[in-house]
């Protein structure tokens, strides 16, 4: 049997001072990708926070009141902003961080690892996208809608109860359940990742159902804010998913076999 040169090379060991040139490589890939995106991300930096605002602009438009969203400290517009640019410049890279590290794990994989690992590596931005969205488009406006029901008129109490929100809280408060939401749906991606090791199996996920339900409101207690629209948005995915992640590594563990 002839074996090609490519398959050559790849079977060719490397020394030490090569794994960390091309781990060098790779970093240098991914803080280019980062840094290139927040000057992008900064350049844009207001468009993208209307963007992130307007759930809460859009109800406050809704009720008859004007959207304002105020700063007391004279650099605390400033440093929203760059909050802003490091958030997106690391939500835009995540793919091309990925990207890397397949880069320089595939040597090292056999074409069976390879197929499923590619599986991870794409599968991980979609289901990241996939949480922030049902964040942004689904969760944040019911959850607004909640807390801004508290607002009160002065021809009902003889004063106003109105919503005064800062640009810095309602930043960190948007990012807290984006993230949240985003990092929570990698749980098949992680669970498929622990059965290819070997760490778990699909038979102890499937027995384990009842366990993962009470994590799964535990856990959205704990990741989104204390109320029970987030908390439930959050942990009703999160059980769906859980099945999912049993059917994952039911189909990585018979290839196993």
């Amino acid at each position: 049997m002839n074996l090609s040169q490519d398959t050559l090379l790849a079977d060719k060991p490397i020394s030490v001072l090569e794994h960390l040139s091309e781990l060098r490589r790779r970093i240098i890939w991914c803080i280019a990708s980062v840094v290139i995106c927040f000057a992008l991300s900064y350049h844009y930096s207001s468009r993208i926070y209307l963007f992130l605002a307007r759930p809460l602009t859009y109800l406050l438009r809704q009720q008859g009141s004007e959207p304002q969203l105020i700063f007391t400290a004279l650099t605390e517009a400033f440093f929203t902003y760059i909050k802003v640019s490091v958030f997106s410049a690391i939500f835009i890279s995540i793919p091309v961080i990925l990207f890397q590290i397949w880069l320089f794990i595939n040597p090292a994989l056999y074409p069976r690892e390879k197929r499923i690992f590619r599986t991870l590596v794409v599968s991980a931005p979609l289901l990241f996208l996939t949480g922030a969205a049902l964040a942004y488009f689904i969760v944040i406006p019911l959850a607004w809608r909640f807390f801004l029901s508290f607002q009160v008129s002065g021809s009902v109490v003889g004063a106003n109860i109105e919503l005064q929100a800062k640009v810095s809280e309602y930043l960190s408060l948007v990012m807290h359940i984006v993230m949240a939401f985003g990092f929570a749906f990698e749980l098949p991606v992680v669970l498929s990742a622990l059965c290819y090791f070997g760490i778990v199996q699909s038979s102890t996920l499937k027995n384990c159902r009842r366990h993962a339900c009470v994590g799964s409101f535990a856990l959205a207690a704990i990741l989104t804010p204390p109320d029970v629209i987030t908390q439930i948005s959050l942990a009703i995915p999160l059980m769906i998913l859980y099945e999912i992640s049993i059917y994952s590594t039911k189909i990585i563990d018979n290839n196993r076999v």
